[in-house]
């Protein structure tokens, strides 16, 4: 059965719903806890690599537009079914783990507003959430992107009005007071490298966008239009946030919580409607972005099945609702058992390690097709100087990972392999053997 495209400006709503929900409203304040004022510096930074990695996926997507399974699909594509397999396992995972960040920036926003402690009820809240977002998620995909666009201009507003109470109260402070909040003397270069990690968390959403080109007006372009907007867009809200964040409350205040914004209005002294507004904020943030990542986690989990690289049980798709139904069955599962993962900044680097591995491989799958001559009907700037950029800024934050996320990833990756040619050698299939050299 047909299902209706939806258009841009809805796309660029649905990266904006993953993006601006994991990131501004959860990890802000994670990122200056790790970083002090260089935060905003790393967060500018990231923004930049979340550029680059955007044009290298809307390129990719005007190539394939009909590719579910975003990065995972482009290296299926040029590199075979091993390397692909491993990739979008991966990815698949870091995208259900992250449903687990983001619903639990929604269980701390919601203890904050009813008054209850934060710590007691925030999983429970959590798993509610992902359990009722999920069966928006079966109802079909336009539904639950007309759900997100709302939800998105809604957020947007609310943290215009953030941003304007925290320079309201920056006014009304002696004179140097502003200058005071950017002194730059807490983090340097090591705490920027901390803080990029879990930033680059925050921004990867748009890849969500991705997975719906087929289904997008224009196609390739239309998504390649969509990613763009929704990483400059939400880049340009980051800063603002983050410069309100600072101005508010000295950077040495911010923990590792979910809930930032609440927190800067407490401890700021705001009115308490003001608080109430920004902990709905917060509700609508992280609830759009995890519609976006039980959406995606799910459409990648149908690809690879598709791709025959797991058993039929993963297939079943709903043509009538455009769902894939145990996909997204089976990433909510996957979300509420990561909720008992750790704090905030674990799970988050768990979630990195798989997005990281993909979009390493993204200026390499850009490199394979054009060396065929593929003709996609957007292209990259800069090539291929662009894809170098991202593959060597993706080595670094590797480096930066906390040790147990990027040993629970490297573990994954052997697993990973071993699955692979478990299910190589229960179906009688041979091995490829290729000579590489004369």
């Amino acid at each position: 059965m047909y299902v209706k495209e939806i258009g841009v400006i809805t796309a660029t709503a649905v990266g904006l719903g993953a993006i601006i929900g994991a990131g501004i409203y959860v990890l802000s304040g994670t990122a200056i806890a790790l970083a002090g004022d260089y935060a905003l510096v790393a967060f500018l930074l990231v923004g930049v690599i979340a550029i680059i990695i955007a044009l290298e996926l809307g390129e990719l997507g005007s190539l394939m537009p009909f590719a579910k399974g975003a990065s995972y699909s482009y290296t299926y594509k040029a590199f075979g079914s091993e390397l692909g397999f491993v990739t979008g396992m991966l990815q698949y995972f870091s995208f259900a783990t992250s449903i687990s960040v983001v619903s639990l920036g929604f269980g701390s926003y919601l203890s904050s507003m009813i008054g209850v402690p934060v710590g007691d009820f925030t999983i429970p809240f959590a798993i509610v959430l992902i359990v009722v977002l999920s069966l928006l998620n079966i109802m079909g995909i336009r539904k639950a992107a007309e759900a997100d666009l709302s939800l998105v201009i809604i957020k947007v507003g609310i943290l215009l009005i953030f941003v304007a109470f925290a320079i309201s109260v920056a006014l009304s402070r002696p004179v140097g007071s502003f200058a005071s909040a950017f002194s730059f003397s807490s983090g340097g270069l090591e705490g920027i490298f901390a803080a990029s990690v879990v930033i680059f968390f925050a921004y990867t959403g748009f890849q969500s966008i991705s997975t719906l080109s087929g289904r997008i007006k224009g196609r390739g372009n239309g998504a390649a239009k969509a990613i763009f907007y929704s990483v400059v867009i939400s880049m340009i809200l980051y800063v603002l946030v983050v410069v309100a964040l600072l101005l508010l409350v000295p950077a040495s205040s911010y923990k590792l919580s979910a809930d930032p914004l609440s927190f800067a209005l407490r401890s700021s002294g705001a009115p308490q409607l003001l608080i109430l507004i920004i902990d709905l904020g917060g509700l609508i943030a992280t609830a759009s972005a995890t519609i976006a990542m039980i959406l995606s986690s799910s459409r990648i989990m149908y690809q690879i099945s598709e791709d025959r690289l797991l058993p039929k049980v993963f297939r079943k798709y709903d043509k009538k609702s455009d769902a894939a139904v145990n996909g997204i069955i089976i990433s909510a599962m996957v979300g509420i058992v990561t909720l008992f993962a750790g704090n905030i900044y674990v799970i988050a680097s768990i979630s990195n390690f798989g997005l990281m591995f993909a979009y390493l491989l993204l200026g390499f799958d850009i490199m394979h097709f054009r060396r065929r001559g593929s003709k996609p009907s957007f292209r990259m700037p800069l090539y291929p100087y662009l894809p170098v950029v991202t593959t060597v800024a993706m080595l670094v934050l590797f480096v930066g990972m906390p040790k147990e996320a990027l040993l629970i990833g490297i573990m994954l990756v052997i697993l990973l392999i071993g699955i692979y040619y478990f299910f190589l050698e229960a179906e009688e299939k041979k091995t490829v053997k290729i000579k590489l050299f004369k």
